[in-house]
């Protein structure tokens, strides 16, 4: 098959053998893939990876010896590939669980492939009013949920997004769907349009204010993006990092000491709630598309979404 491969900072072009379906797994032929920041950082070298990358994907699922009532469903795929037998699995927090692989991130083949394969108890059916070109979004807004299922007290509240990129972009709406007063500032007039026109209120960074907001969300992709966060939150007011950087970040620990600031990681999240908020058409993510290449072209691919200004770039296997 053929797929796209990282090592030692390129990425290529290669033909591989399909991995072996082991029990209880389904074989999914991709339809559409998203490359995102993450994607960018392992090419740079995070996690120190070697292989196929790729977690965010619509497909079908072609080959389910476990549950053939999948074959020919279109799907996407939670990417944490959990034990299933450790107290976190057993609280429901299997994206935590010590012994997972996750989907082309950490020890298992990722989604940049003709096929790919997961657990059966990962997938979830796309909904018939989603298009491939929607649903492949439905990682990255989980992402996004995952913020109000770690701050529940912040629904109708008010929030400042820092970043206006793909996922900043997101959080935003994410955020205004469930009713919070959302400030977002970014660097592009015209990204930030996109949450305009849901409702947010919108600044250039440069006119970030300091010590104003309870909630700061970092999704600036950038090292310099926390302390940034920082100094927008108030005395004991929580910053949410949502950047994934290779480098090693740099902050002045008293900013964060002495207002007694929270900072709080967050990563993945649950995909039943982000394909509710797609399906209902809560979320405008095709504003967010720029490009799509077929799989053969994904080298050009991950050269264009490392462009500056450029949102989400997507794969078709075609």
């Amino acid at each position: 098959m053929k797929a796209l491969y990282i090592e030692s900072g390129e990425v290529s072009l290669r033909r591989l053998p399909r991995a072996k379906l082991r029990n209880g797994f389904a074989r999914i032929r991709l339809r559409m893939a998203g490359i995102c920041n993450t994607d960018l950082e392992l090419k740079a070298g995070y996690y120190g990876f070697r292989g196929i990358p790729g977690h965010e994907f619509a497909g079908t699922v072609e080959e389910c010896p476990a549950a053939p009532e999948w074959i020919g469903k279109r799907v996407v795929g939670e990417i944490n590939l959990a034990c299933g037998a450790c107290e976190w699995c057993a609280r429901g927090l299997g994206r935590h669980c010590p012994t997972r692989t996750v989907l082309g991130i950490v020890r298992h083949p990722g989604a940049f492939a003709e096929s790919l394969t997961l657990p059966v108890e990962n997938l979830l059916e796309i909904p018939e009013s989603l298009s491939d070109d929607e649903a492949v979004f439905t990682e990255p807004v989980a992402a996004a949920c995952e913020i109000l299922e770690q701050c529940p007290w912040l629904r109708g509240g008010e929030a400042a997004v820092l970043g206006d990129g793909k996922l900043g972009l997101l959080i935003g709406q994410v955020l205004l769907a469930h009713g919070c007063q959302v400030h977002q500032f970014g660097r592009h007039a015209a990204k930030l349009a996109i949450v305009k026109r849901r409702g947010a209120m919108v600044s250039l960074a440069a006119n970030r204010p300091k010590g104003r907001f309870d909630l700061v969300v970092d999704a600036t992709g950038s090292a310099e993006g926390l302390a940034s966060a920082v100094a927008m939150c108030r005395p004991r007011g929580t910053v949410v990092m949502k950047s994934t950087v290779h480098n090693r970040v740099g902050i002045d620990m008293a900013s964060v000491i002495v207002p007694e600031i929270t900072l709080l990681g967050s990563r993945c999240g649950r995909f039943q709630p982000a394909l509710e908020l797609l399906g209902n058409k809560r979320i405008d993510v095709l504003d967010l598309i720029h490009e799509s290449f077929p799989l053969a072209m994904g080298c050009t691919a991950f050269e264009r979404a490392a462009a500056r200004g450029v949102l989400k770039v997507l794969l078709r296997n075609s």
